[in-house]
């Protein structure tokens, strides 16, 4: 199994803590994540808020290659509409000259109304803009040249430079965490990326909905899915599942603030259908019943649960590609220090050594 480390930058949950402070202690886990055996440096891209800020996750990798020269970088994702394609297509391929070919280039298409509104655009611009641009951007790291003349994009054919110099193919992932998404993220040949956020048999439809469309698209096995999650680990059971409880609680508190799922704007806005069944069934469930759901999915505990735990994941979702967050919700860094340390020594190696699920699912 692949297993990177996702890198938040996130304040809320921490009382009066610099911005400074919170990536000077990223980056600190980022140094030690590469030096423990991780494959990968994940980062996402969010503005101006304490729930996340890490505007150019391209530039934060840049400067991560440097210090970490035997690890992967990766973007989990550039957000897509607030980018112009012909400037993320140069600086990818900056980045990927600079690392020698170790970048992994995600992207999304955002999701958090603050956020389009700060950018002066609209959300409901925002599938359309993706599935424009997106192709544009892994046809021009491609083929070194990029072009558009879609309603969005009228982008003369145009070269890039520095030419890309290695092959993107298996380096391409999308989040798909709505249908449609699913089916963008197919098109591209793009491996899925999803957040670990309620019980993986919710989900098993729409990532084989994804499998197959691949299938049907390209003609291949589908690339690796990648599963994003929130962790806490430590060696006394109770102790860690009280932590997760605080910690992971103040992360899903951050999402139901960043997005705003209490409220109904996404029933208005299009593109958007999947986040509405998402945004009732948190009204209605509340805080507590969405902290039960989300811990049901994701990792925590001593390091035997937390195997325990991914063996069952696999038999529902099949293989995956994992990467994991050890600091968000107010999580303490000698919290977040000692559960990647314990996870890096005792989950790491088992992980690493497992082969192909066996899917319970496959014989139904």
């Amino acid at each position: 199994m692949d297993v990177g480390m996702m890198m938040v930058f996130a304040s809320y949950g921490w009382d009066n803590c610099p911005d400074a402070r919170v990536w000077e202690e990223e980056i600190r886990l980022a140094r030690l994540a590469a030096d423990s055996g991780f494959d990968c440096l994940w980062s996402a891209e969010h503005h101006f808020n304490d729930y996340s800020f890490v505007p150019d996750n391209i530039q934060l990798m840049t400067y991560l290659t440097a210090l970490n020269p035997n690890v992967d970088v990766g973007t989990a994702a550039v957000i897509v509409p607030w980018h112009d394609p012909l400037r993320v297509a140069e600086n990818a391929a900056v980045l990927d000259l600079l690392s020698k070919g170790r970048l992994r280039l995600g992207l999304g298409r955002g999701l958090a109304r603050r956020e389009f509104a700060a950018f002066r655009l609209s959300m409901d611009e925002s599938r359309g803009r993706f599935d424009e641009a997106a192709p544009m951007i892994i046809n021009a790291l491609k083929t070194g040249f990029i072009e558009g003349d879609g309603p969005f994009y009228k982008q003369p054919r145009t070269a890039i430079r520095p030419r890309p110099q290695h092959s993107f193919d298996g380096r391409i992932y999308a989040v798909a965490s709505s249908e449609d998404s699913v089916v963008s993220a197919a098109k591209l040949g793009a491996h899925m990326v999803i957040f670990a956020d309620r019980p993986w048999e919710m989900r098993a439809p729409t990532i084989e909905r994804g499998r197959e469309l691949h299938r049907q698209f390209h003609g291949t096995e589908p690339p690796s899915l990648m599963l994003t999650e929130f962790c806490v680990c430590g060696s006394d059971l109770a102790a860690t599942e009280a932590e997760a409880r605080q910690y992971q609680g103040k992360f899903v508190e951050s999402n139901f603030h960043h997005y705003e799922f209490l409220g109904e704007h996404f029933k208005n806005v299009k593109g958007y259908d999947a986040y509405q069944q998402k945004a009732e069934i948190a009204r209605k469930a509340g805080l507590e019943g969405a902290l039960t759901s989300f811990m049901q999915a994701a990792s925590w505990g001593t390091p035997d649960k937390i195997l325990r735990g991914l063996e069952a994941r696999r038999q529902v979702v099949g293989d995956f590609e994992l990467n994991v967050a050890f600091r968000f919700g107010g999580t303490p860094y000698e919290v977040s220090e000692r559960g990647l340390k314990l996870f890096a020594r005792e989950v790491l190696p088992v992980v690493k050594s497992w082969g192909p699920a066996k899917v319970a699912r496959a014989a139904e």
